[in-house]
């Protein structure tokens, strides 16, 4: 429940930018399906969404660039279907 209460205080002023980490954490599937949708609802609405994420499913259905952290260096990935690494990684949705 803190998790979507989170969510909703960050878009509640309707911001042109977002910054989430780990969104998904915590929430039961229905609420990582809810917030899922409500994360592509906002892309196409043309909000730019940076998150954090270890999963690769999340990253492959949310994002149009990704960018890798390893050893303090972000690099930017140039295809999102090759991700399937744990890496600590930031993208924009």
């Amino acid at each position: 429940m803190k998790q979507r209460l989170g969510i909703a205080q960050a878009i509640m002023e309707n911001p042109s930018m977002l910054i989430l980490d780990e969104p998904f954490n915590g929430l039961d599937e229905n609420g990582v399906s809810d917030i899922r949708a409500l994360l592509l609802s906002l892309k196409a609405k043309g909000k730019t969404i940076l998150r954090s994420s270890h999963y690769a499913e999340d990253i492959q259905l949310l994002c149009s660039r990704v960018y890798r952290i390893s050893a303090g260096v972000m690099e930017r990935d140039s295809e999102i279907e090759t991700i399937n690494t744990p890496a600590s990684t930031a993208q924009e949705a």
